[in-house]
Formats: structure tokens, sequence, C-alpha cells
């Protein structure tokens, strides 16, 4: 009696990422794209996914909304883009929501990077998110602040989506304490045009300031804040790269900044999947240093590669989205994703690190 037919594999399996790889978050891009890399290498030095090799296809977006949203476009037309990958900012991943791109397409978008609540609630079945919400953060830091008695917090915000996703985590976290924001105090979209932000903090007696914005415009506030005198507690959530804040601001200034994380501590090998992360960095992209935002989406990745294998030979857009969903209490090495039906959100870790006086970020 013949044995039945198996599928053949798919001759390669190509996953989109766009990413802001120019502009004031061109560093982040490139961590992040690089953290997937390493990745999809690693498998395909392996001999892929039943035997099917994985293409990663990287578009730049400048971390600009219209050009998110022409990028994923022309990477969804493309009917062998099984699903996407790592893509940033809040608001250019809501533009996708809002304009009907990501339910049209039918793909997966797996460890986008932003926490914005507004990508979460209302559920949506597209979006897989690995990392916890800026309103877990900023809860986290809010915890940490009244453990310790400071009650006065002000907010520097970026101001679009994402900068307005972080303050109303920190207006939530505030207003289950009985308390509110000491002040509230914006820069544009795209700018480090932070002046007027510091002067409107720096008026008031704040004990600590967080911070919702990316790199340059974070560094230049805590570089301003520090250079007129400001001792308040600084806080930024986990979008920003250490390394550049150290660099734009100087390490007398950044030293003490308090980050909230979503991944566990990547630069000590304690856990499996961190020592297998610094390993593969070694192996696939010689020179390059172990970093939080690498290292988160290497985790994305490597969650998109367990969902690959599990989808089969020959996988679809929703056969890997189910592949994915199924995904339950899922151990990458060391730390768990987990998904359902009814759940897109891998985790809700979150812990503070602290930049040292050699600049490095320690626990």
């Amino acid at each position: 009696m013949p044995l039945p037919a198996r599928a053949a594999p798919a001759a390669e399996l190509v996953i989109g990422q766009v990413a802001p790889l120019t502009g004031v978050l061109a560093s982040t891009g490139q961590h992040m794209v690089l953290g997937g890399r390493i990745c999809f290498d690693a498998v395909n030095a392996a001999g892929g996914v039943h035997g099917a090799l994985i293409r990663h296809e990287v578009l730049d977006d400048g971390y600009q909304v219209a050009e998110t949203e022409r990028a994923t476009r022309s990477l969804l037309a493309r009917p062998e883009v099984l699903a996407l990958f790592g893509l940033a900012g809040t608001a250019n991943i809501s533009q996708l929501l809002h304009s009907g791109l990501l339910q049209q397409g039918g793909a997966a978008l797996v460890a986008p990077y932003t926490g914005g609540e507004a990508l979460r609630t209302p559920f949506n079945p597209w979006i897989f998110h690995l990392r916890a919400g800026y309103a877990d953060e900023a809860e986290h830091m809010l915890q940490q602040l009244s453990t310790i008695g400071v009650e006065r917090v002000a907010v520097m915000y970026q101001n679009d989506g994402f900068g307005l996703a972080g303050l109303a985590g920190v207006r939530a976290a505030l207003a289950r304490r009985s308390r509110q924001p000491l002040a509230e105090a914006s820069y544009p979209r795209n700018t480090d045009q932070v002046e007027a932000a510091v002067q409107a903090i720096r008026a008031l007696d704040a004990q600590a300031i967080i911070m919702i914005a990316v790199n340059r415009p974070a560094a230049a506030f805590i570089k301003r804040y520090r250079e007129l005198g400001g001792g308040a507690q600084l806080y930024s959530i986990s979008v920003v790269d250490p390394a550049e804040l150290v660099q734009l601001a100087g390490l007398k200034n950044a030293h003490g900044v308090a980050i909230t994380q979503v991944v566990p501590y990547p630069y000590r090998p304690m856990l499996p999947v961190v020592r297998e992360y610094q390993q593969l960095l070694k192996a696939h992209a010689p020179g390059a240093e172990v970093n939080y935002t690498s290292f988160e989406e290497y985790l994305g990745a490597k969650t998109l590669v367990e969902a690959l294998r599990r989808a089969g030979p020959q996988p679809t857009r929703a056969r890997l989205l189910k592949s994915l969903e199924a995904l339950h209490e899922f151990d990458l090495g060391g730390m768990t994703v987990s998904y359902g039906p009814d759940n897109r959100i891998g985790s809700r870790m979150v812990e503070v690190t602290v930049i040292g006086s050699n600049g490095r970020l320690v626990r």
C-alpha cells in the first residue's frame, strides 16, 4: 500500500520587516534588525525550517508613519511574504490598524517594538506582542517610586501616539494611588526640541521625571535638565538605547538614569537563551555588542521560528497565524511567552535597570 504523499516544503519562507534604519530612531532600528537576522541566519545554517530557508527582507521607514504604511503595503502585496516582524512605533503601527491594512493582508505581525495600549485594546488578532505594555512599565515605576516615598512625579513625553500611550499609563498608575502628574510637558515627534519641556518641568519641584521618549530627545532632555541643575530621579521606559543616551548626554548626566526593561538581562549569560543569543551574536555579527533591543527582537524571531516549525511544510499566512495563536507557555530558554485565541500579549515581565558609573546598565 503506497504511503500518503507529503507536502513538499516551501522553497523559501519570506519574513518582512519594516524598521527605522534612518532618522531619530536609526540606532534602535539597526539593533532590531540585527536581533532578527542572527536568529534567522542560525536557523538557515542548520538547514532551515522543514528544509526551507528563511529570507528576511527589510525596508526602511525612517520612523515616518506614511513610510511605514507604504512599505508594509508593498510587502503584504506579495503572497510569498508569510508574516511581518519587528516593526516600530505606536503611531506607525496604529496606522496599519486604522487603514485596515493588517486585516486585509491577513498576516501576523510578530514582536513589534512598542508597548502602546492602542495596539492591544481593543483586541485585534493580527499583532503578537512579545513585550509588556507601557502601562505595565508605568505601573512598575510608580510602584517602586511609591515604595521609596516619592510623590511628586512629572512626565516628559513625545507628542504622538507613542508618547500619549505612555502618558496614559503614567496617569492611570498615579490615579490608582489617588494622585496625578505634577507636570506634563511634550516635545514634537521626530525632533529633539525639548527646551520648552525642560523649562516647564524644571520650574517645579519634581522628585522624579518619567520620560516617554526615544533616544535623541531623551538624551537632549537629560543633558539640558542636568546642566540647569535639575536633581530629580530620571526614569525612562524601555525603548531607549542606554549607550546612545550616554554618548549624547554624557556619562556625568546619564549616570543614575533608571530604565524599565521588558526582557531578561542580556549582559550576563545566566539563562540558556541569553547564552544562545550571545554565542550567535559572536558567530553571525562579529564585533556587535550585546544590547537589550537586539536581544528582544532575537526572542521575537525565535518565537516566530517556532511557529513556522509548528505550521508545517508549505505554511500560509493563515496557518502561521493559527500556529502562533497556539503557542502556549512556550519556554524560549528562561523566558516564557504565551498566546491564545483571546490573548496576544506574550509576556508582562518588567524590571528596572540603572545606568551605572561606567555607563553600562546594572540591576
